[in-house]
């Protein structure tokens, strides 16, 4: 059986209310007092009931944090810098993976508010929308992270993706470029870089055709079966921009495994500068998302959330940088 806080009091001989000070750290006793009290704790390897504790309106120092798919490098990255920063503060991270799944989002959400989270990171696309306006509507601290939805009325953090997608494309264009097909993720960060990367077309005054823009969901393998459609169709761009670095690895191998060379055939730009981009070869030219940066505000803006539930509610944006490696060059055709 589980120690509970009367087995503590008997063996520290004092009473209830003294070991619920030492744990709330409270009252005024003596420091032997004290000191006997925790490590009685210790002894019995006595933890304090954080469902308790959230019901007596403490808090249970914990975050709840939803991403679309942990696999992608980019979001267990992230999930990785916002768990140390949150560990920094005190906190704990439940991480709970969605696979944009409109069940898995409401069974999660459901989950974490059982659990008592002080509040949540929401990274994930979120296609019940509903679920969420109910977590705000009941007060509970939420920021929305690489995703954006002014209809809530809560912070969200992002990258700039209209930004990251024009200077994807304005690089490529500038290496002479003209035939630039972009591959997109079903999601409003991509739709940004699509605007960005027409921008940047009409800019250089370059038609961009409809059969240019291909959508799918992101993967290495969906990267693949993309460029193989293109292929099959009897033609081969000089130059692909991807909306991540999944999608970019994909079409780098399938372009390989049907004899193009990389950058001379073919130049490939992703997006995230995840670890995917440095093991490649060559090194994949990428747009770079701050994620460390991205990761870290999260945390430090929840928190504050969390102390001050008034507290005034933005849109932060992070700048994109592009990255140039080996997948780019100038183009021959």
């Amino acid at each position: 059986m589980k120690p509970t806080i009367y087995d503590v009091a008997k063996a520290a001989g004092v009473s209830i209310a003294t070991v619920s000070k030492v744990i709330n750290n409270t009252g005024q006793m003596r420091d032997t007092t004290r000191e006997r009290v925790k490590e009685t704790m210790e002894k019995l390897n006595y933890h304090p009931s954080l469902m308790a504790s959230a019901l007596t309106g403490k808090g249970t120092e914990t975050l709840g944090l939803l991403v679309p798919d942990i696999s992608n490098p980019f979001f267990s990255e992230m999930a990785k810098t916002i768990e140390d920063r949150a560990h920094e503060s005190g906190m704990s991270v439940i991480i709970c993976s969605t696979d944009e799944n409109v069940e898995k989002e409401k069974k999660y959400i459901e989950l974490l508010q059982r659990k008592h989270v002080d509040g949540m990171i929401v990274a994930s696309s979120f296609h019940n929308k509903e679920v969420l306006e109910g977590v705000a509507s009941r007060g509970i601290p939420l920021v929305m992270l690489t995703r954006d939805d002014a209809g809530l009325g809560v912070t969200s953090i992002s990258v700039d993706d209209f930004k990251g997608g024009y200077e994807a494309t304005s690089h490529l264009i500038s290496e002479g470029h003209q035939d630039i097909l972009i591959i997109a993720e079903y999601a409003k960060s991509s739709k940004l870089r699509i605007y960005g990367y027409l921008e940047a077309h009409a800019e250089h005054d370059l038609v961009s055709r409809e059969e240019n823009i291909c959508r799918t969901v992101a993967s290495i393998e969906n990267g693949k079966e993309c460029f193989r459609q293109i292929v099959q169709k009897g033609r081969v761009p000089s130059g692909i921009f991807a909306c991540n670095d999944l999608i970019a690895v994909g079409v780098i191998q399938e372009a390989k495994e049907i004899g193009l060379k990389i950058p001379e055939d073919l130049s490939i730009i992703g997006f995230d500068n995840t670890i995917l981009a440095t093991t490649t070869v060559p090194g994949l030219t990428t747009v770079a998302q701050p994620i460390t940066e991205m990761g870290k505000k999260v945390v430090d803006v929840i928190i504050s959330e969390i102390k001050n539930k008034n507290q005034t509610k933005e849109r932060i944006l992070f700048k994109p940088n592009l990255i140039i490696r080996g997948t780019t060059a100038k183009a021959k055709r």
